[in-house]
């Protein structure tokens, strides 16, 4: 099976792993998703993150995930989704930086100075591809 769109691919498994209610959730790795795993952590949607190199059972690296719930075991991921697809890409300028929910979520930019949420490329002026959007 032939991965289209390993991002997607990711944030489905946090999705699925936070629904039904995983401690963590090992994911194939890659810069963007490397990326996306510090500002979900920066925001405070994940508990925290590393890396497992590369063995005979998986010829890649991977990303483990720690989610993260509330007190009432709720996960703190509430929605997460795909903006950007590879078959529909959506770029934006900085003016035009989507607000999710309202500003209570996060919007994840890939820009030319690197994958950032889209308050801080609000912030520099710069737009980006749209990567996902978190809340």
């Amino acid at each position: 099976m032939s991965m289209t769109d390993p991002i997607a691919d990711f944030l489905t498994r946090l999705r699925n792993g936070a629904k039904a209610q995983h401690h963590e959730v090992t994911i194939p790795s890659s810069k963007l998703k490397q990326e996306l795993a510090r500002i979900l952590k920066e925001q405070g949607y994940i508990e925290a993150w590393h890396m497992l190199p590369a063995d005979a059972e998986h010829p890649g690296a991977r990303i483990v995930v720690t989610l993260k719930y509330t007190n009432d075991r709720k996960p703190v991921i509430s929605g997460i989704k795909r903006v950007s697809r590879p078959g529909r890409r959506d770029y934006v300028d900085h003016a035009h930086i989507p607000k999710v929910q309202g500003g209570l979520g996060t919007a994840i930019i890939s820009t030319s100075r690197g994958v950032m949420t889209g308050h801080d490329a609000r912030k520099l002026g710069v737009g980006g591809e749209v990567v996902a959007s978190v809340w």
